[in-house]
């Protein structure tokens, strides 16, 4: 795929949706943190349910402490592997208290050390609650970038490494959060929606199906 083909997809996308974010609810760099975190094999809509009880019970490390591990639990149980999330987010609010000052660090160095947060989730953080130009590969993006040749790559880390290298910076800030959500609702895994997609003429997908 040549450069001009990559920025006229950006380009409609920007044009569809002018601020992309997340479908989480969150307020703060923490409440973000938590709610990736609780995001794992869960559905955002199934997250966000949750967050609601617990956020305004528990909305920082020291308050999450402050509810102990079963407390805790008693306000995700809703969330599927809550019992492994819930001694993640525990752990991540303990280092947080005694190595940050309560605060969410700023590099991705310091992201991935706190238990549970991977590469995927620390630029989740540093782009969405930091501003960062960091772009997050899940399942979805990984499965755009293919399909539609803006960037081939074998796993997730060559696909990010190719998605910064291609994507023109005046896109790069918000190009996560189009991708995501164009994989959630309109190139899905099974049968994208071809015929309904604003970027079918520019996608090198060869098998469009027609709806």
């Amino acid at each position: 795929m040549n450069a001009q083909k990559r920025h006229e997809i950006f380009a409609r996308l920007r044009d569809h949706n002018p601020e992309p974010t997340t479908e989480l609810n969150w307020s703060t760099p923490f409440e973000l943190l938590a709610a990736v975190l609780l995001s794992a094999q869960a559905t955002d809509v199934g997250v966000n349910k949750a967050t609601a009880r617990l956020f305004p019970v528990a909305n920082t490390p020291q308050a999450i402490l402050g509810l102990g591990l079963d407390g805790l639990k008693a306000h995700i149980r809703t969330i599927g592997l809550y019992n492994t999330k819930a001694e993640n987010l525990m752990k991540t609010c303990r280092i947080l208290v005694e190595q940050h000052g309560g605060e969410v660090p700023r590099t991705r160095k310091a992201l991935e050390a706190l238990p549970g947060v991977g590469r995927k989730t620390a630029n989740v953080i540093l782009n969405t609650a930091f501003g960062e130009p960091t772009i997050a590969v899940d399942t979805h993006i990984f499965r755009v970038a293919n399909r539609t040749g803006i960037a081939r790559g074998k796993d997730v880390v060559e696909v990010e490494k190719k998605l910064l290298r291609h994507v023109p910076r005046e896109f790069r800030q918000d190009a996560h959060h189009w991708l995501i959500l164009h994989g959630r609702y309109t190139c899905l895994a099974r049968k994208p929606r071809c015929g309904s997609c604003i970027i079918e003429d520019l996608c090198e997908y060869p098998e469009k199906t027609e709806l």
